[in-house]
């Protein structure tokens, strides 16, 4: 396997991680680190902490991960793209859709590969569940409801909860169910004295049909990633913080208890929580970067994937601004 040179621009609370990986990675090397506000998790070891963009493209670097705030991701995308640089953007793509437009064409007028860090989809659980939808395990989907709520986390300073953590949802959703969204409709509240919202429900529809759910905050003491996926023969519950799967299989054993049975619908059948390997999303995420700068078949997310789920969290915030529902 060729070795790739690789740069790191950011080494905060995401970053370290990402170099970690990356040190980790076979027929990758990492040569560079630059992040203006130096080490503070002392990840560099032996490097020295380059201070911009610039320098980290004159280290002579064939991949980059840009792992900075959300706002500075379109100005180090297009100076790695003019570089020839292949990169990987943690999510969102972009603050704007216009910035995100920009990294989109940059990369593409270049035949270079782009990426967006949407980690969820390289979750055990979720790849484990879009492998037994694919097998028809489910029948067909009606439902695809996620909480994902917390504490706030003070990394967190240039967007609100929409585009930081709704975007995680958005991507997984359209994914696990190989659909695009076609309508939304969000709520959201501010009561953190932040001029971004810290609360935020979507609800709406898919192209194929399958209802969606969302429900994600910085508002809560207790942390919960969980993806429910409903359907024909049961339902799967993911969680995506232990990376579990569980399946509730409808019942085939009749009530004899009647008003009960036709008040339910459906009766409780057995619940399954499967074993499966679990490996580190993020190095599974490396490995599809990895792979598609290689030339691989690769299941990395590309950034016109990252834009279209950017799109749908900006149609969901204008759809919290005007009351009604957006379509896409």
């Amino acid at each position: 396997m060729a070795v790739l040179r690789a740069g790191l621009l950011g080494v905060g609370m995401m970053g370290r991680h990402h170099a970690r990986v990356l040190r980790e990675l076979d027929g990758v090397d990492l040569v560079a680190i630059a992040d203006p506000g130096g080490d503070p998790h002392g990840v560099a070891g032996g490097l020295n902490v380059l201070p911009d963009i610039e320098a980290l493209i004159a280290a002579g670097i064939d991949m980059a991960v840009v792992a900075v705030p959300t706002r500075f991701h379109e100005d180090a995308a297009l100076k790695l793209a003019a570089a020839g640089v292949h990169t990987l953007v943690e999510k969102p793509i972009a603050d704007t859709l216009e910035a995100g437009q920009r990294m989109v064409d940059a990369f593409a007028a270049a035949g270079l590969v782009g990426a967006v860090g949407h980690i969820e989809r390289f979750n055990p659980a979720l790849q484990e569940l879009r492998r037994r939808l694919e097998e028809g395990e489910l029948g067909a989907v009606y439902q695809i409801q996620t909480r994902r709520q917390g504490p706030f986390p003070s990394r967190i300073a240039d967007v609100g909860v929409a585009k930081d953590l709704a975007s995680h949802d958005v991507d997984l959703t359209a994914w696990v169910a190989q659909s695009e969204y076609e309508t939304v409709f969000a709520q959201t509240t501010f009561k953190s004295g932040r001029e971004y919202e810290d609360m935020i429900t979507i609800s709406g529809r898919l192209a194929s049909g399958v209802i969606v759910n969302h429900l994600v905050n910085w508002l809560s003491p207790m942390k919960e990633r969980v993806t429910i996926v409903t359907g024909e023969k049961g339902a799967f519950v993911a969680d995506t913080a232990t990376g579990d799967l569980t399946f509730h299989a409808n019942g085939t054993i009749p009530l004899e208890w009647e008003s009960v049975s036709s008040f339910r619908g459906v009766s409780e059948g057995d619940v399954t929580r499967y074993a499966f390997a679990k490996r580190e999303p993020l190095r599974v995420e490396h490995e599809a970067f990895r792979d598609a700068v290689l030339g691989k078949p690769s299941d990395v997310v590309t950034m016109a994937q990252g834009q279209r789920t950017l799109a749908v969290i900006e149609a969901a915030l204008a759809s919290a601004g005007t009351g009604g529902s957006v379509s896409l």
